[in-house]
């Protein structure tokens, strides 16, 4: 057996400011012919699970690019459709194939492709025949365009947000495509519109019951995978909102019941998934109050991994002008200040200008007259499940005891690595901000005494007042009632 695999991937906030570039994806992770680092990134692990599955066999693999970027704006189309030929390039040479098996994101927008995930798996489609099985793992805050399901035989989603479990998805997709190589599975899928928009947390209920729900039902005769789409929803395109997907053994009337009843039994959640976001005031009033271990704030709009830029000013300047200085902020996307200051060097207090740079939900740019007490170049810091990430030159700025960190190569902050490695006792603090909405949790609710939501920032939490254009109506929380008419949303 001959298997191909690819990563390619990005999640687009089609409302943010900042370009998804080819040197998005170089600054943040791109690797050719399974040349992985040992510092891998968790688009690259599931190519590196499914190679060692193969070779278990005897198979042959043939990998082919591993790239993603940190979340942004809407992709350059040359920066796409480059990737993408790259692929194509590499499907055609290794033909024939017996299977494709890609590791993608699902919510990647470029200019022209609203869905960059089905246009490159039906184009894979077209070259490799009807006949050969492909397979997709997918993040969960996909978007699940008719032609992707059309194309594909199986695809996997993760289930945990934070992203805890891409390798056993992996693992997953794994079972379920070589059982259709072997002849034993012969897969269908059926896809059921919730006809909501959200973000839905699965280390809180009721979501992580809907998630063991999933799970148990996988254990049922017959049923291969359960999948829940979450969605993106800062994306602007018909096929944004949530899915349930499920995959079964030759059985699509049981696909097609199952996936039905599980859809409408998460929408009757629809009200209490959906966690609450404090406004700014009251964030940080809360989190001021704390006593003990620190608190966590999330600054979730400003968060990374979500598509914002990450050098907004709002949480900062409201600590510092409260007088607050037993905090820590990581951190603030600054590589103009990271640049000045490692000319300054360690030790040295300059004046500076930090964040609030890219756009107003930036914030304005806060002036401080800081010490220099660490530098880092090209910083490590752990991931998700093992993995690793790049924060590029990386400074730790000292303002009257509080600890501010700037950093050159964006990315969120997912443990308190991003602390520990700039020398800074996360532990001490009272507070702790940390730029991401979710991705953080797994690592610091061990750590922390209370975890707070805040915004104000580019992700923008009330979804019935985005500014959709193209989003498929009707949709929760758009409209009220979406399901006052039986008519199914276009598509």
């Amino acid at each position: 057996m001959k298997i191909f695999t690819a990563a390619l991937g990005t999640e687009t906030h089609t409302f943010a400011p900042l370009p998804t570039e080819t040197k998005s994806f170089e600054d943040c992770y791109l690797v050719r012919n399974g040349a992985h680092p040992e510092d891998i990134h968790m688009i690259g692990m599931p190519l590196v699970i499914w190679r060692n599955r193969a070779e278990a066999r005897g198979w042959e693999v043939t990998e082919s690019l591993c790239t993603f970027a940190t979340p942004s704006g809407i992709t350059l189309k040359s920066t796409y459709e480059t990737f993408r030929d790259e692929i194509l390039a590499d499907v055609n040479a290794a033909m024939p194939l017996d299977a494709v098996m890609l590791s993608l994101h699902g919510a990647m927008v470029a200019h022209g492709y609203d869905d960059c995930e089905g246009d490159l798996v039906h184009r894979v489609r077209d070259i490799v025949g009807s006949d050969i099985p492909v397979g997709v793992e997918l993040d969960l805050h996909c978007h699940l365009s008719r032609q992707f399901m059309e194309d594909v035989t199986a695809v996997v989603i993760y289930k945990e947000y934070p992203h805890t479990d891409f390798e056993p998805r992996a693992e997953e997709l794994w079972t379920i495509i070589e059982g259709t190589l072997d002849g034993r599975l012969n897969p269908t899928i059926a896809t059921f519109d919730c006809r909501m928009i959200g973000v839905y947390h699965t280390t809180r209920e009721p979501m992580i019951s809907f998630v063991r729900k999933m799970k148990e039902l996988e254990d049922e005769e017959g049923v291969l995978s359960v999948s829940l789409g979450h969605g993106f929803p800062w994306a602007d395109l018909k096929e944004e909102g949530t899915r349930l997907v499920v995959i079964t053994d030759n059985d699509p009337a049981l696909a097609t019941t199952m996936a039905e009843k599980l859809g409408r039994e998460f929408w009757t959640l629809r009200d209490v998934v959906t966690p609450v976001f404090d406004g700014l005031e009251t964030a940080v009033d809360k989190s001021v109050h704390g006593s003990g271990k620190p608190v966590v704030l999330a600054d979730m709009a400003d968060n990374p991994g979500g598509g914002a830029v990450g050098d907004s000013t709002f949480i900062l300047k409201e600590l510092l002008d409260r007088g607050e200085r037993n905090f820590a902020v990581g951190s603030i996307w600054d590589p103009i200040a990271v640049s000045i200051a490692i000319s300054a060097g360690e030790g040295t207090e300059i004046n500076l200008r930090i964040g609030g740079k890219i756009s107003p939900e930036s914030g304005d740019p806060v002036d401080v007259k800081a010490v220099v007490k660490k530098i880092v170049r090209d910083c490590i810091v752990d991931g998700l499940g093992g993995s690793k990430r790049n924060m590029g030159d990386t400074v730790c700025l000292e303002v009257e005891g509080a600890e501010i960190i700037i950093h050159s190569s964006r990315c969120q902050n997912f443990s308190p690595t991003t602390f520990t490695q700039l020398g800074i006792d996360y532990a001490s603090k009272k507070v702790l901000v940390v730029k991401s909405m979710q991705h953080f949790q797994a690592a610091y609710a061990p750590v922390a005494s209370e975890i707070i939501y805040a915004a104000p920032g580019t992700l923008a939490w009330d979804f019935s007042k985005m500014p959709y254009t193209k989003v498929a109506r009707p949709v929760w929380p758009v409209d009220a009632d979406p399901w006052a008419t039986n008519e199914e949303r276009p598509w």
